[in-house]
């Protein structure tokens, strides 16, 4: 006897049903949380804390960029995805967030990352929870030339990882 099993939706059927929108950085996303209490930052008044659901579909990439706050991934769902780190030093540290990694994983304030899927899977649904909480202020998208002037020895994760 075979008992019948439900297909796992498409990357395009779970963002309609979690009202995602595309994200600047690639991907698509949805904030889930922005914490009421402030703290103030040298860049300005922040929430506390904020949360959002990402989506990478294969074949998309979360583009090269950086922000003022941590950042922890978390995997729900889906692939892995493997997470690129640059450090201001040129340091490269590499996570792998889901299925073959770990559950969850901390990009450092200031840090360059982009994320690609690793292994199988048409898609990978994780969580991100930054503090102080995120503002777009705070976002910085790569620009692969600038990128490899300064990091030449990662040049070619840069040109995967950037669009211009």
């Amino acid at each position: 006897m075979t008992l019948p099993t439900e297909r796992p939706p498409t990357a395009d059927e779970l963002a309609t049903q979690l009202g995602l929108a595309p994200h600047p950085e690639g991907g698509f996303y949805r904030e889930t949380y922005r914490a009421s209490t402030m703290v103030d930052t040298p860049r300005g008044p922040r929430a506390a804390s904020t949360a959002i659901y990402f989506l990478v579909p294969r074949g998309a990439f979360s583009a090269l960029h950086r922000i003022a706050s941590d950042e922890v991934w978390h995997h729900y769902a889906g692939a892995a995805l493997r997470v690129v780190r640059i450090a201001e030093d040129g340091a490269r540290g590499d996570l792998v967030i889901g299925p073959g990694g770990a559950p969850q994983g901390v990009v450092e304030a200031g840090a360059w990352f982009g994320a690609t899927i690793e292994g199988d899977g048409d898609w990978a649904l994780v969580g991100c929870t930054v503090a102080p909480g995120f503002d777009f202020a705070d976002f910085e998208l790569a620009q692969r030339a600038d990128l490899i002037a300064r990091f030449p020895q990662h040049a070619q994760v840069i040109t995967a990882l950037t669009r211009s």
